[in-house]
């Protein structure tokens, strides 16, 4: 295989980012919880998305070599080149927050992008794996089965294929808890979704070839580590909040 992979005559990584934005909203349109959140809200909950996401995939990339982007920051193309899908859905869910408090919705919203999300990220790391070494998103060498040489001549690691086949396990999972009604609370599987990728996304950069200036961790690594901190936290807050409220019911049924 000749990398990067043209399809049509497009490049891979801009036909694939495309056709994840395109299906991924049609996906969200399409199995959203109409009852839970008006389109008119909605709306503005998807703009706080979109630009939350690509501030945040832009900053997270200035810090994967921050000497290198204080050399380049008045470099235009450097600036804007990168991005990160972890910085994406951090910002992203910054981005949320801040639109629901601006149109004052307190309900959670976070369920409804759960599937959206994770077809969108896998038909994108599709165009990532076809684009090769320009992508900068492969692994380290490795004398594995699964090795792919992305035209250097070295077997490295098909990390955006490992993220694929996480992807699709996870959301396998997240159904199967829906489908079986064994959601705990509001929000309960876009917090598992966001705390699994997290976890995944620590582990698998141990084996990417980018800079690792933070402690022996890459720029990734951090902002995923903050971010499982963040959802362990509001997780067991909102399971002693379910919890409590379990025990209530009970009492009050019980009278």
């Amino acid at each position: 295989m000749q990398f990067p992979v043209y399809v049509l005559g497009i490049h891979p990584h801009f036909l694939f980012e495309a056709i994840a934005y395109f299906i991924g909203f049609r996906v969200y349109l399409y199995t959203r919880n109409k009852e839970r959140i008006p389109m008119d809200k909605a709306m503005w909950v998807i703009v706080g998305a979109i630009f939350g996401a690509a501030f945040g995939s832009k900053f997270l990339y200035w810090f994967e070599n921050p000497i290198k982007t204080i050399e380049q920051w008045d470099n235009l193309k450097y600036m804007l080149e990168g991005k990160t899908i972890v910085g994406g859905l951090l910002g992203g869910l910054i981005g949320v927050e801040l639109a629901k408090k601006c149109i004052g919705w307190k309900r959670s919203t976070g369920d409804d992008f759960v599937l959206p999300l994770t077809v969108g990220m896998m038909l994108g790391r599709i165009g990532c794996f076809l684009t090769g070494m320009d992508d900068h998103t492969y692994g380290i060498a490795t004398t594995w089965i699964t090795g792919v040489d992305f035209g250097d001549g070295i077997e490295r690691h098909p990390t955006q294929l490992y993220e694929i086949a996480f992807l699709f396990i996870l959301i396998i999972i997240l159904l199967t808890i829906k489908r079986k009604n064994a959601i705990k609370w509001e929000g309960y599987l876009f917090q598992l979704f966001m705390l699994s990728y997290l976890v995944f996304r620590f582990s698998i950069d141990f084996i990417k070839p980018t800079p690792h200036p933070y402690f022996s961790l890459n720029n990734i690594q951090v902002a995923s580590l903050i971010g499982i901190i963040y959802y362990i936290t509001l997780m067991r807050r909102k399971r002693q909040q379910h919890q409590h409220y379990i025990k209530r019911e009970e009492q009050i049924h019980a009278k």
